[in-house]
């Protein structure tokens, strides 16, 4: 059987049993929840989200660590939990508390799936470095939303990733592996974000994550996560990065299209990609 047949057939079987509520999706560690909970909460204080934290030291260091990294170190260090939360802001604490979850989840259980693991974490956290950035600069968008759409836009490589191990000769064809993660991580990332209890613009970005066409009335989070893509891709050896930003149409709502280069948008914000980087190492 070819590797193409095989993709083919792997492709209707994910679906159907997506469809049929068989497919086992990746969920959040409970502490995360219970955190994102508290968070969500608008009465909740810093020292009672503190308390939360404070329940996984390591989540409780990342988050001091976190609070004086370059890109929000103030005149004093930060020393407690509740300290970094005020200086953090919700939005980006429960970011960084979905980073740390990711971070357990993306472990690989294969040695065929690491190399995909690394690589796909790597570049959602790459992605979400620039969507920050780019929200900030060109759109009127919160940078910390778009760094989690960035951070979560291709979680649905995962189940596809768990259940190729069973197949070893789709993860050794590279270039049909990639096939399968562009026509499968929207419909599964999409029904992994609802399961996580994810609001729709985040369900939605996981969705259209890879579909280039996309274009809404209003610039959105999708756009953002679109345009980081490519901009992460260009200079690659990906298929992705020969496209035309200007055929493109979140380029265009961004304002990226037409006569601006990718040198320019690089002076503008990569010193700022690159410290906004650090918050994921």
């Amino acid at each position: 059987m070819s590797n193409k047949v095989l993709e083919d057939k792997f492709y209707v079987a994910l679906l159907d049993d997506l469809e049929k509520q068989k497919l086992v999706l990746p969920t959040l560690p409970e502490i995360a929840l219970k955190i994102r909970d508290a968070v969500s909460d608008e009465d909740a204080s810093a020292k009672q989200i503190a308390e939360v934290i404070s329940e996984d030291p390591a989540i409780a260091a990342r988050m001091i660590q976190v609070a004086n990294s370059p890109l929000l170190r103030g005149s004093q260090k930060t020393e407690t939990v509740d300290q970094a939360i005020t200086r953090m802001g919700h939005a980006l604490v429960k970011s960084m508390v979905t980073t740390m979850a990711m971070e357990q989840i993306f472990q690989a259980t294969h040695p065929l799936t690491e190399k995909y693991m690394q690589s796909i974490w790597s570049q959602s956290t790459q992605v979400a470095s620039i969507a920050s950035v780019m929200a900030s600069h060109f759109t009127k968008l919160k940078p910390d939303q778009a760094m989690l759409a960035g951070l979560v836009h291709n979680i649905g490589a995962l189940p596809i990733l768990t259940r190729a191990e069973e197949i070893p000769a789709l993860l050794q064809d590279e270039e049909i592996f990639a096939s399968l993660l562009k026509r499968l991580s929207g419909p599964i990332g999409a029904s992994i974000m609802e399961s996580w209890n994810f609001s729709e613009e985040m369900i939605r970005v996981a969705k259209e994550h890879n579909n280039y066409s996309y274009n809404s009335d209003q610039v959105d989070y999708v756009d953002v996560v679109i345009v980081a893509k490519l901009q992460n891709l260009e200079g690659t050896d990906d298929p992705d990065a020969q496209i035309d930003w200007n055929t493109i149409p979140s380029f265009c709502k961004l304002g990226l299209a037409g006569e601006v280069e990718l040198v320019e948008i690089e002076d503008i914000v990569m010193e700022e990609i690159e410290i906004t980087q650090q918050l994921f190492n």
